[in-house]
């Protein structure tokens, strides 16, 4: 399984749009947007999306299989001058999930090497009944700080952060 990693850009917009409608049905509450909203965005909206991860301050990358389909995404920003990078909008399609196909791995080790330029740690939040994804923190280093705070999407359960020291 071949695929190559690479930032996405403004003229990505519409094989952005398509991975992420995919990643909001597959994981509902792994991100802080529900997939019936994002479906109804403008075209014009998807292309302003695209556009905004190309920054100093923020990073977005796509795994791309060798025969063009998009298998993977993440990102990270910095919010402010005060607060480390955060890792976000982590996705892997599921027939290129786990170790094997080393998706994951691969997008993480780049976000991470540009988090590491700008922060000693990065931090990120992960919903409190994914357990399949705070595993896969874990085992990559990230340890949860006990700090909580509520979904956004329903403030009746809980996002968790993890941190992982880059340096």
């Amino acid at each position: 399984m071949e695929f190559s990693i690479r930032p996405i850009t403004a003229d990505d917009w519409a094989e952005y749009r398509t991975i992420r409608l995919e990643m909001l049905q597959d994981s509902p509450t792994a991100f802080l947007e529900r997939f019936s909203t994002a479906r109804r965005f403008s075209d014009d909206e998807w292309k302003r999306r695209a556009a905004r991860f190309s920054s100093a301050t923020s990073i977005r990358l796509a795994a791309i299989s060798a025969d063009g389909e998009w298998v993977g995404s993440m990102g990270a920003y910095i919010p402010d001058g005060a607060t480390e990078p955060v890792l976000v909008a982590v996705y892997v399609t599921p027939a290129w999930r786990g170790d094997a196909a080393g998706v994951t791995d691969a997008l993480l080790l780049e976000v991470e090497a540009w988090a590491s330029a700008r922060s000693d740690s990065i931090i990120l939040e992960v919903h409190e009944d994914n357990a399949r994804a705070m595993a896969a923190y874990l085992k990559r280093g990230y340890v949860a700080t006990g700090n909580r705070r509520p979904y956004d999407l329903d403030p009746r359960r809980d996002e968790l952060e993890m941190r992982k020291f880059l340096r």
